[in-house]
Order: structure tokens, then C-alpha cells, then sequence
């Protein structure tokens, strides 16, 4: 089974999605390592060069061209599921889980994140939040699509595995 791993950035993506693998003997992949490797740049470099929409694009197509083994999980950058079919071809060809969290718990973690973030720079406190709040408006409509949903606070691989139904 694939598993595609959605969420807002910071959310525990990336983390998670290693442990998970880890403990089941999957194979991980990180699609934004993906992206940058077929990019030979970093996302920050591809967004300032190329722009958003040509990024998008991108994203997409290594989405649905990378070669997945049967038994992965997938951590997916946090715009992923937002743009063209992306989240429907997700749930078509695996399991999607979003970890759900709250703009504040976000806005912390991310403050303290070592991961630049372009499109967060020079943003702090309740700037961060509001931030925060407005583009969880716009995708978290396309998150509550995924086959299972997990709030991230207090996250385990346990707590995981019950919300896909699946025992470890």
C-alpha cells in the first residue's frame, strides 16, 4: 500500500512519515527531495526563478511520474494537494492521512524551524498566525479530502497507524 502524507508545513510531514516507514519497513520518499533532485535546485531557488505557477507544475507532474514501490510513504509538500487533480490522483493510488493542526501550535512550531521558508520570511507572532490562518482557509478544504485525518498534537507512530486502521 502507498500511503501520501498531507498537511500543513510544519505539521510533522516529513518526520512522521519517516517513522512510519521506518517501523513497517517501507520505503520513504520525501517529494520535495524528489522535486529538488529532478530541479537541480532547492524549492526556494525554483520559486524565485520560475514562480509559483511553473513550481506547481512541476510538483505535480513528479507527484504522478515518480516510480513508488508497493509498500511506501510519502511525505508531500504542504501546497501539493491543492493544485490540479493532485489530492484525487492521491486517493486514487494509495491512502492520503492529513495531519491536522492548529494555526497557533503551527505558528510555533514553524518559528522555531530550522527549514527556510520563503514564503514565511520576516513573519512572527500574531503575523504568523494570521498568516497561518488565512492560507489553512484556502486548503484546508483539499486536506479534508484525504481517506483519514489525524490531529497532530501528542503524534505517535500508534496514534498514526489507528487513524489509517492499521496495526503495527
Amino acid at each position: 500500500m502507498k500511503y501520501f502524507i498531507v498537511g500543513f508545513m510544519g505539521c510533522g510531514k516529513t518526520t512522521w512519515s519517516r517513522k512510519l516507514a521506518a517501523k513497517w519497513g517501507y520505503e520513504f520518499i520525501d517529494l520535495d527531495h524528489v522535486l529538488e533532485a529532478k530541479a537541480g535546485m532547492s524549492i526556494a531557488e525554483y520559486f524565485s526563478s520560475f514562480g509559483e505557477d511553473a513550481f506547481r507544475q512541476l510538483e505535480s507532474q513528479v507527484l504522478k511520474e515518480t516510480e513508488y514501490a508497493e509498500n511506501t510513504v510519502v511525505s508531500t509538500g504542504g501546497g501539493l494537494p491543492c493544485f490540479f487533480d493532485n489530492m484525487d490522483w492521491m486517493n486514487a493510488n494509495g491512502k492520503t492521512l492529513y495531519i491536522k493542526l492548529s494555526p497557533k501550535t503551527l505558528a510555533g512550531r514553524l518559528e522555531n524551524s530550522k527549514t527556510v521558508r520563503p514564503v514565511l520570511q520576516g513573519k512572527k507572532g500574531d503575523e504568523l498566525v494570521e498568516f497561518i490562518t488565512g492560507k489553512l482557509a484556502e486548503r484546508e478544504s483539499f486536506y479534508l479530502k484525504a481517506s483519514n485525518i489525524v490531529e497532530g498534537i501528542d503524534m505517535s507512530v500508534e496514534k498514526l497507524e489507528e487513524a489509517l486502521g492499521v496495526s503495527g
